[in-house]
């Protein structure tokens, strides 16, 4: 007992230097910078998304105005987010049977090279089936970026190394919004050719991020029970396991809560760019004033977002993961209700988009740093995947609908539109009403409770086989 004692106050003194190996910052780096890049792909697209539909409808055989870029730009990032979806759970289940990097360079690779190819669409049609197959890649980073980070941070900075790896997305952002207001008078398709940058991350995640030994292990002994004839129950299709207990609870609650983060964020981020291109049509500004306001709200947007991202982890390990989803939800939803549904001023949107992109974000980060803890390790990319794709199903929809409601409810007014279709996010506060704590608890196993009973003593790094 004393020896214990003693060599948990060793650990204590040693600090996150010593306790933090060179292999866990590299899966850092890599999920962090893939992830990033991500982020930058998909907001470069939804800068340019007025302007591309602007020229791209005419090819179609539509005419230009609010309601239809509206609705044909909604459906592109419906488009984009139903292969978001439908990808996240086809390559989350393959991460759990054949490997994590493998599958992840996969993804990169699709969504990098398809958003890139999006530069040379010539109707609207084009450019969805071209968002499509870039979204099936997307939807790979997230689950499986964020499976990598749990399994690999075994010690008490997991929920940290988790919110900086999301942090990433939300850098991303801010890159692209620097990018836009340097080049974006160069056009959209320039703008999407840049999104070919993320495949040179390959290189780097097949070179230096390991596959870690828990999912290494669990996949080589399903495969050697399987050869034997000795199959479990725990061997079972993962998604099929995910509706039986004891993994539905955590099923239904993470879903819930990575949908309402999807569908406020989605339905933010995505009109906002638009919200003030017509204010600033309706005020007489010139291009250059629209682009830079634009631009400039999306820098600011995407700064507090980089803090959500990245503290939302930090905070969670001081109030724990449920008070901290309540924080986040909950600002946001404050900061949506004064800003959207009524006409403001661009320095009121300025102000408040720091704030918004906080929550917004932040929520994001929780849903993908709280899922990995309630799952075991054979179903863990899987799990995450699901729960963040079904809430990506959801969410397809919501830019879609909230371009046709402007137009048939609100007389083309996006701001109340996107309030309204926001405020489904409501669906988040009642997972978190459901959600179990897991702050201080180590990963369960497939030996283990899935509700994550093993503590994490301060400064210990835990054994999770034993866990």
């Amino acid at each position: 007992m004393v020896t214990d004692t003693r060599n948990t106050r060793n650990a204590l003194r040693s600090g996150w230097r010593q306790e933090i190996t060179k292999a866990q910052w590299l899966v850092l780096t890599g999920t962090m910078l893939g992830w990033g890049l991500d982020g930058f792909a998909g907001s470069l697209y939804t800068l340019v998304l007025g302007p591309a539909m602007a020229e791209l409808l005419p090819n179609s055989g539509i005419d230009v105005a609010p309601a239809t870029i509206g609705l044909y730009g909604g459906l592109t990032i419906a488009l984009f987010l139903a292969g978001w979806a439908l990808g996240g759970i086809v390559f989350g289940v393959l991460a759990d049977y054949f490997g994590r990097t493998r599958i992840l360079t996969i993804g990169i690779l699709t969504y990098a090279v398809f958003t890139a190819a999006a530069a040379f669409a010539d109707t609207w049609w084009q450019l969805g089936i071209l968002r499509f197959i870039a979204g099936l890649g997307s939807g790979v980073e997230a689950p499986v970026g964020a499976a990598l980070i749990a399994e690999s941070w075994k010690n008490r900075y997991r929920a940290r190394a988790g919110g900086v790896m999301m942090s990433g997305y939300a850098a991303g952002f801010f890159i692209a919004a620097i990018v836009f207001a340097l080049a974006g008078g160069m056009g959209w398709r320039f703008m999407m050719a840049l999104a070919v940058i993320p495949a040179i991350l390959v290189w780097f995640i097949r070179r230096f991020v390991k596959e870690p030994p828990e999912s290494a292990d669990a996949i080589r002994e399903r495969r050697e029970r399987k050869r034997a004839g000795k199959s479990l129950a725990k061997d079972d299709f993962v998604l099929r396991r995910l509706f039986r207990r004891p993994l539905l609870r955590p099923t239904l609650t993470c879903t819930a809560i990575a949908t309402g983060a999807l569908i406020a964020f989605w339905s933010v981020s995505t009109w906002y760019p638009q919200i003030i291109r017509e204010m600033g049509a309706a005020e007489a500004w010139s291009p250059e004033q629209i682009a830079s306001h634009v631009a400039f709200a999306s820098i600011l947007f995407n700064a507090g977002g980089i803090v959500g991202y990245a503290a939302w982890g930090f905070i969670a390990d001081k109030i724990g993961r449920r008070p901290t989803f309540l924080l986040t939800f909950g600002l946001g939803a404050l900061a949506i209700a004064f800003l959207f549904p009524f006409q403001r001023d661009i320095t009121t949107y300025l102000v408040v988009m720091p704030v918004l992109g906080f929550a917004l974000f932040g929520s994001l980060s929780g849903a993908f740093i709280y899922s990995p803890e309630v799952f075991p390790t054979s179903v863990r990319a899987s799990a995450i995947a699901f729960c963040n794709s079904v809430g990506r199903f959801f969410t397809a929809a919501g830019p879609l609908v909230a371009g046709v409601i402007a137009g048939s409810w609100f007389s083309g007014n996006l701001g109340v539109a996107t309030a309204v279709i926001a405020s489904v996010g409501i669906i988040g506060l009642v997972g978190v009403l459901f959600a179990r704590e897991t702050r201080g608890h180590a990963l369960p196993t497939d030996d283990g409770a899935p509700d994550a009973t093993t503590p994490i003593t301060p400064g210990v790094t835990p054994d999770l086989r034993k866990a």
